[in-house]
């Protein structure tokens, strides 16, 4: 097991999983920003200033020290958003991939 542990990182497999973590986390904070910063805002004018965000549904009213009970489903819908973008996003890379691919196999 050792040994194939040893293979695996002179492959270079690890290297290349640390930069694709790098690189998601780091395009996981632009699409944060995007949505956040540009596409809620651009809704919030469409839909009339609602802040996706704070969307809840109270289930039970905070009383005294004891918080509220809540659905919270703003910050899944924005959530929602940003995966969408990054699976546009991804697929795109993959399309166009795939497109040189198909032209490196016909010269």
């Amino acid at each position: 097991m050792l040994k194939e542990f040893k293979t695996f990182i002179a492959q270079g497999n690890v290297l290349d999983l640390a930069v694709g973590v790098i690189i998601g986390a780091a395009f996981g904070k632009i699409t944060t920003s995007l949505v956040e910063d540009i596409i809620n805002p651009i809704l919030g004018l469409v839909t009339g200033g609602v802040d996706f965000s704070n969307l809840k549904i109270v289930l039970k009213e905070a009383v005294g020290e004891t918080p509220e009970v809540a659905i919270r489903y703003g910050n899944f819908l924005n959530i929602v958003i940003q995966f969408l973008i990054i699976a546009w996003v991804v697929f795109l890379i993959v399309k166009a991939a795939n497109r040189v691919r198909s032209q490196e196999k016909k010269e």
